[in-house]
């Protein structure tokens, strides 16, 4: 590889790259310490696996707004100005979510934590909008490769969230979930210094000229439709807004983007890809923050905050061997993808049987290995194949990855939880699911049956009870169930996105094998 292709188009490269490297890690510690919190919050609050399922829900819908919303004005007002308000979001989102507190009507502590994780996710959007496009134009001759080095960063934030709850969430000198938390900052802090006074390269689209609307042609409608769904999904969930109302709301963005765009369908490829990119942020991103809390009450809290640590790091490691596996093996990114969806299905079911310590270092790595190149690898093809579109396109997939893992992930896996959970207490005892059961609302998800779930701080008293009673031992017994359970339906999206993904290795070899294009060619691609 020569030495253009390692430094990059401008002298300042490195710089950038290691500046969007500790923004995404500030994403990746706070995303990491909330996964390890969500007990405190159970306790505390009272909250239901759905309601966690929203709050952490909230912390991927805030993101789709920030990056679809950066990455449409990115290249017509500059970085410089996202950034600052990136990091303004970062540090309002802190004050937000640390107004929760014990005392508090649940309702109220509920908002809080919601709207707080919101603005948090709304700041790491806003970032990726920067950080994606700016290093897919840095190092256009490797964007796989150096994709999956700057989101290296995501895994190494997990990883330091998660010690931040091995070492001092645990114990009777446990720090409160609120001091955990503001670790997040530091790294904030930080970002903001690397990326002050630099300088920013434009896209080949930027330097070329091309309107927001021209930009967007490759998007179309299609793409538009698939997002605006989504949206649709938001209104309705977050701001309690009807159906009418919603897909009112929905069609009306979805028509000025048509009329933009002078009426262009888009390109069938990036529609596929944006919807391969919906099933992607369901299962990596909205497993990764469940992961922890399941593994921890399959085997115990403390080996389910090892095992998270020990998965991020995995991860981070193989994010540096992209270019090996893309070069070396003569693996193109489409056939890396194939491969991977095929290790994520058999990762996510060899995880919901384990038994053992070891046997979850087994299946996690499974999993892991699976889940760890579908994002920046998504990316990378994408800003390939449509450079024409500048960081609107990936700007896009991104935030419909992000909006799906909170809507359909995260909020998905809390409601299977929940159902799989109350299921197996009422076939065990009906009796003691009548005790157990949650008096809130149902728990509901799309267009699947109302889930009544177990309450929170029952089932959390019965977990933590040391000797339990023969009916804790059963409560803590369905629990567990409706977890494998709930991994075995997860199981089936990455299924889905093998499919996917092998029809359009196919279809790329039919047409000469896969290959980047300029904006020039990127209209027959």
């Amino acid at each position: 590889m020569s030495n253009g292709h390692t430094q990059g188009i401008a002298p300042n490269a490195k710089r950038l790259l290691f500046a969007g490297f500790m923004a995404i890690l500030a994403a990746g510690i706070g995303f990491g310490i909330r996964g390890g919190i969500l007990a405190n919050w159970a306790a505390d609050f009272g909250f239901t696996g759905g309601q966690l399922g929203a709050i952490g829900g909230a912390g991927f819908t805030g993101f789709c707004f920030g990056i679809i919303i950066g990455g449409v004005v990115v290249d017509k007002i500059g970085y410089g100005k996202l950034i600052v308000a990136a990091f303004l979001f970062h540090v309002l989102s802190a004050f937000v979510t640390f107004a929760a507190s014990k005392g508090q009507t649940q309702e109220m502590a509920y908002n809080y934590l919601y709207w707080g994780t919101f603005i948090f996710a709304l700041a790491n959007g806003t970032l990726e909008a920067v950080a994606n496009p700016l290093v897919a134009t840095l190092f256009p001759k490797n964007r796989t490769h150096y994709l999956n080095i700057l989101h290296a960063s995501w895994p190494a934030g997990l990883v330091l969230g998660g010690l931040v709850g091995w070492f001092l969430g645990e114990g009777p000198s446990a720090m409160s979930w609120k001091l955990q938390l503001a670790l997040f900052l530091v790294p904030t802090v930080l970002y903001g210094v690397l990326f002050m006074g630099q300088t920013f390269p434009k896209s080949e689209a930027s330097a070329k000229g091309l309107s927001i609307g021209e930009m967007m042609k490759d998007v179309g409608i299609l793409g538009a439709a698939v997002a605006c769904y989504l949206l649709v999904l938001f209104f309705q969930g977050a701001l309690q807004l009807s159906p009418m109302v919603s897909y009112a709301m929905g069609g009306a963005i979805l028509a000025v983007v048509a009329v933009i765009t002078g009426f262009s369908i888009g390109a069938w490829l990036l529609f596929v890809l944006l919807i391969a990119h919906v099933l992607v942020g369901a299962v990596e991103l909205g497993t990764d923050g469940w992961i922890q809390n399941i593994t921890g009450n399959i085997l115990s809290a403390k080996e389910g905050k090892i095992l998270f640590v020990f998965t991020s790091m995995f991860m981070f490691a193989l994010r540096f061997s992209a270019h090996f596996i893309e070069r070396t093996l003569k693996i193109s990114p489409i056939l890396l993808l194939v491969i991977c969806s095929v290790l994520a299905f058999v990762g996510l079911n060899l995880v919901s049987g384990i038994t053992s310590f070891m046997g979850a270092i087994f299946a996690l790595s499974v999993y892991a290995f699976g889940k760890t190149f579908f994002w920046p690898t998504m990316l990378a093809v994408v800003s390939d194949r449509f450079p024409r579109t500048g960081a609107i396109a990936i700007s896009i997939m991104g935030g419909c990855g992000m909006m799906s893992a909170g809507l359909l992930g995260s909020a998905g896996l809390g409601y299977a939880k929940d159902r799989f959970a109350g299921e197996a207490l009422q076939k065990t005892n009906p009796a003691l699911y009548a005790t157990y059961k949650s008096t809130n609302n149902p728990t509901t998800f799309l267009f699947l049956k109302p889930a009544s779930a177990l309450d929170g701080t029952k089932l959390s008293d019965a977990q933590k009870a040391a000797p339990r009673t023969p009916e804790q031992t059963l409560v803590v017994n369905a629990s567990i169930e409706g977890d494998r359970q709930t991994l075995k339906a997860d199981s089936f999206i990455p299924a889905t996105m093998a499919a996917i993904y092998l029809l359009l290795f196919f279809y790329f070899k039919a047409i000469g094998g896969y290959k980047p294009v300029t904006i020039a060619e990127s209209s027959k691609a």
